[in-house]
């Protein structure tokens, strides 16, 4: 399964955006998909996650301004990201939970102050 991630962009704090996952194949069959991202010198870590069926999971640092979504027909996960700060700054990809599939180059997300 091939991944691509886009809607990045630079917004202010305060700001929203709405990142989309494209997968080249049905994502039905995988229980976890995640949204992850990857700060500057820091580890890529997990921010959300959302089962086949719709159970959500979040980082403490996202809980109540992102919200993880998949729709499984259109083989597409999303991240709604709201209340921005720049320490949401990073590189975001999707991926399985764990992430076993390639990672691709992923979406940049840049939040100024």
């Amino acid at each position: 399964v091939q991944l691509q991630a886009s809607g990045g962009g630079l917004v202010q704090a305060g700001g929203s955006l709405r990142l989309s996952c494209a997968a080249s194949a049905s994502l039905f069959r995988i229980n976890r998909m995640g949204w992850y991202r990857q700060a500057p010198g820091k580890q890529r870590e997990l921010v959300a996650s959302i089962t086949r069926t719709g159970t959500t999971e979040y980082a403490d640092s996202v809980k109540g301004r992102f919200t993880i979504s998949r729709d499984n027909a259109e083989n597409t996960v999303y991240l709604q990201m709201n209340m921005l700060k720049p320490e949401d700054t990073a590189v975001y990809y999707c991926n399985a939970v764990p992430g076993v599939f390639s990672w691709g180059q992923g979406t940049q997300v840049t939040v100024s102050s």
